[in-house]
């Protein structure tokens, strides 16, 4: 993979952003939307993280992944959205190579564990549903502890397996990324090398992996709704409005990264925004999406504001 470069060669030091446009005036309009969103992220995702915490009601294994997955979703977008914003503000728009190369580990670092945490979830609902009296036996606080570790793992295992390959690429020509943040598929590309091999496994390691865990997640939400379709019970309306949550939530992950890694050397337009709904607009949509189908986090949530915010701001 490596090639003798010419002495008259400079390396790249830096990789400079072409972001979502060029007009100040349309950069200042997506400066706003981009910060009201990252708040909405950050204050959205604390409160579940928090209610979880704090709240007896929602110490159970759904909602112990779910504050989880609040905090990668947290994790993933503040690895993009601060300097994404900041950007907005610029009108060179720069990035350094070892800034670069982090904000793509941390990237996959935290899609990768939260890949792992929904499949996670969907095996906590698949033995809620189709095997309730085994459910606290399977589900213990051990198996919760080895779910969450394996998560952080799989992450790392993930981000590493192409970091390790990625940083070691020789960069001496082209430094321009059409994206609004560094990502594999673009960085790569600008190596000064065949990447033959590593675009291959860029492909495998992200985009068909993602691609067999979605169909995989689908399948065994299919079998929860035929499940509970033919046990017609009082909780089956709570269970279908759950998984229904579950379902929009691991569509909304796995559809983008699933466009952008299994296709990611063509030049199509749609992935700028496919970047943008990964990385921001997913990170706001699924505490929206859990709170508003989920009565008893709605109502922890409430409790949490009256009782600890309340008292913050008095104090």
């Amino acid at each position: 993979m490596n090639v003798d470069l010419p002495k008259n060669r400079s390396s790249v030091s830096e990789f400079i952003l072409l972001g979502l446009s060029n007009s100040q005036e349309i950069q200042i309009f997506f400066f706003t939307i981009f910060f009201l969103v990252y708040v909405a992220i950050i204050v959205g995702n604390l409160l579940i993280v928090m209610s979880v915490i704090v709240d007896n009601h929602l110490h159970s294994p759904m909602y112990f992944f779910l504050a989880n997955l609040s905090f990668f979703d947290l994790c993933l977008s503040s690895a993009t959205t601060p300097i994404v914003i900041s950007d907005f503000l610029r009108k060179l728009k720069t990035i350094s190579l070892w800034g670069c190369m982090a904000q793509m580990f941390f990237v996959h670092f935290f899609g990768g564990g939260e890949m792992s945490l929904l499949i996670a979830m969907a095996m906590d609902r698949y033995v809620a549903i189709c095997k309730p009296l085994h459910y606290k036996t399977i589900m213990n606080r051990r198996a919760l502890i080895v779910f969450l570790l394996l998560s952080w793992a799989v992450g790392f295992i993930h981000t590493t397996s192409q970091m390790v390959f990625t940083a070691g690429l020789p960069f001496c020509g082209p430094n321009v990324v059409d994206s609004i943040f560094c990502d594999l598929p673009l960085i790569i590309k600008l190596a000064c090398t065949d990447t033959y091999i590593l675009e291959l496994l860029v492909i495998a390691n992200s985009g068909l992996l993602s691609l067999v865990c979605f169909i995989l997640l689908l399948i065994s939400y299919i079998v929860m709704l035929v499940t509970i379709w033919q046990h017609s019970s009082s909780a089956s309306s709570k269970a279908v409005s759950t998984l229904t949550a579950h379902i929009t939530v691991v569509t909304l992950f796995f559809g983008p990264t699933v466009f952008i890694y299994v296709f990611p050397f063509n030049s199509y337009s749609i992935d700028k925004f496919l970047s943008v709904f990964y990385s921001i607009i997913t990170p706001l949509l699924n505490p929206i999406i859990y709170t508003l189908r989920n009565k008893e986090m709605k109502a922890a949530i409430k409790r949490f504001s009256s009782q600890h915010l309340g008292s913050w701001l008095t104090s």
